[in-house]
């Protein structure tokens, strides 16, 4: 490999190490020594990009256009070197992590023309009134403007789309917002390779080193330190629930109180409608089963509960769902920590009462194999804890007796990412009648498809009601994204003169 990590933190421009290391731990290959994270560390780098803001978020969109498709350029001419190290870091293949990287040099590329196009400025005027009795009205002006400095927590299972310079990253800058990258343990080196690109983009600009700063982790309190710095203006996280909820607690907890916009995952529930079912209940099973495994189940869009009416197609369903997930062998999953999870929940849905096993095998060390759960949705209606996610391959079939006890299902949900509903002609009343539930809990809503594989595009959702993410009104996939990083300023009788460029 002509990649090997330094190890070291990258500080407005600066490549610099510290008293104490953490050592990666990679599914193959080699593992590297890396700088733990400080919160003086957080400090210069925030400081650093609060300094870098007086000049980048008052830079024209052509030249943060510029930046954002050389970072693009940069990521790819170290493509390989990515890839392999990628790869040895999270168990991931290499054509995953080859079109992961294609998906967010597209992303940067993507804000880029968002930007040029000065649609997301949302710029509106008012013109003066001098003559309106009672009395005038003034001119006024409206635009967005960025607001500031962007701490960006890098996620565990997409280490380039979700990560250094992920979707999050893109729409921060793009905004015109410097950023803070908190890395993620899972992929340091990757992590790392990915901050020498933007660097190398920033240098050929001449843009302030402050711009963006990498701290690896390896100590809890760098995140802290960052999400509750009072430079730091807003914050983009994926990741558990558990981890976000605390962070966002903590930024609500701040003297300035900051948004934290939090993507905490998803069990993704799938309604199958009975013309559906009827008419193709192994194609929907053997589709479910491959949705459920994609990537050793490590999507936050996995589509992790079926519903469907107890009958004989319902069985068919099961059964073929059951026969394709035992064909799927161990795949190895991102890190250890998630696999030991993985079995902890696996073990939590099996103990429950009401709760049949399908589909058992053994997993330990960092391989996943899939599971397969039944129960009855009077089961499911009277233990919330079922709709709490396994991340992982592990699906759970709820047979109810009716669609009056479907409906039920479809309200009882917690918020999610994405719902999906399968249907045929004939099921159109009932799914009109599950479409006001669902648009209710789910960001997303889809029909006859898997909710795996996030388009990134201009009408793209992923987000949705607590607990999918700490921010419903929002999405961090998709250019509407960049609205989390912005804020409206109006202009009353300001001399053109003073106004920003934009207007």
């Amino acid at each position: 490999m002509s990649f090997t990590p330094s190890g070291k933190h990258l500080i407005a421009g600066e490549w610099v190490s510290g008293a104490g290391t953490f050592a990666s731990e990679p599914a193959s290959g080699p593992s590297h020594e890396f700088a733990v994270g400080t919160p003086e560390l957080v400090d210069r780098a925030a400081r650093a990009a609060e300094e870098a803001f007086w000049s980048y978020g008052y830079s024209s969109r052509e030249d943060r256009a510029a930046f954002l498709n050389l970072i693009a350029d940069e990521i790819e001419a170290r493509g390989a070197d990515i890839t392999e190290i990628g790869s040895q870091e999270t168990g991931l293949p290499a054509a995953r992590l080859e079109g992961e990287r294609g998906r967010t040099t597209g992303q940067l590329r993507l804000f880029a023309d968002h930007i040029l196009k000065g649609d997301y400025l949302d710029r509106r005027h008012d013109a003066a009134l001098p003559d309106r009795k009672p009395a005038p009205r003034p001119d006024l002006k409206m635009v967005q403007r960025p607001i500031g400095p962007v701490a960006v927590f890098g996620a565990s299972n997409f280490p380039l789309a979700f990560s250094t310079a992920g979707g999050d990253t893109a729409a921060a800058l793009a905004a015109g917002c410097p950023v803070v990258v908190k890395g993620h343990g899972a992929h340091p080196g990757t992590g790392e390779i990915v901050a020498q690109a933007i660097d190398a983009a920033r240098k050929k600009l001449n843009l302030h080193p402050g711009v963006f700063s990498l701290v690896q982790g390896g100590d809890r309190s760098v995140g802290q330190a960052l999400v509750q710095h009072p430079d730091i203006k807003a914050v983009g996280f994926t990741g558990s629930l558990g981890g976000g909820r605390a962070l966002f607690d903590l930024c609500a907890a701040r003297p300035e109180p900051i948004p934290f916009f939090g993507e905490l995952g998803s069990v993704n529930p799938m309604f199958v409608l009975p013309g559906a079912l009827k008419s193709r209940a192994e194609e929907m099973g053997k589709g479910w089963a491959g949705s459920l495994t994609m990537g050793a189940g490590q999507f936050c869009t996995n589509p992790g509960i079926a519903v469907v009416i107890e009958g004989d197609e319902a069985r068919t369903f099961i059964d073929t769902a059951k026969a394709a997930l035992s064909e799927v062998g161990p795949q190895t999953m991102l890190t250890d920590g998630i696999a030991k999870a993985y079995r902890d929940g696996r073990d939590r849905i099996a103990a429950s009462s009401g709760v049949q096993e399908l589909l058992t095998s053994t997993c330990d060390l960092r391989n996943a194999t899939p599971y397969l759960f039944e129960t009855d949705g009077d089961t499911w209606l009277a233990n919330h804890a079922l709709g709490e996610e396994v991340f992982g391959p592990l699906g759970l079939i709820v047979t109810v007796k009716d669609e009056d006890q479907m409906r039920q299902i479809a309200k009882s949900l917690q918020g999610q990412l994405t719902c999906t509903i399968h249907m045929d002609a004939g099921d159109t009343d009932l799914g009109r009648s599950l479409m006001p539930i669902l648009e209710r809990k789910a960001g997303r809503v889809l029909a006859n498809g898997f909710p795996t594989g996030v388009e990134v595009a201009d009408a793209m959702v992923h987000g949705g009601p607590y607990p999918a993410s700490t921010n419903f009104g929002h999405t961090s996939v998709g250019t509407l994204s960049i609205r989390r990083f912005l804020r409206p300023v109006s202009y009353q009788n300001i001399p053109d003169a003073l106004l920003p460029a934009d207007l």
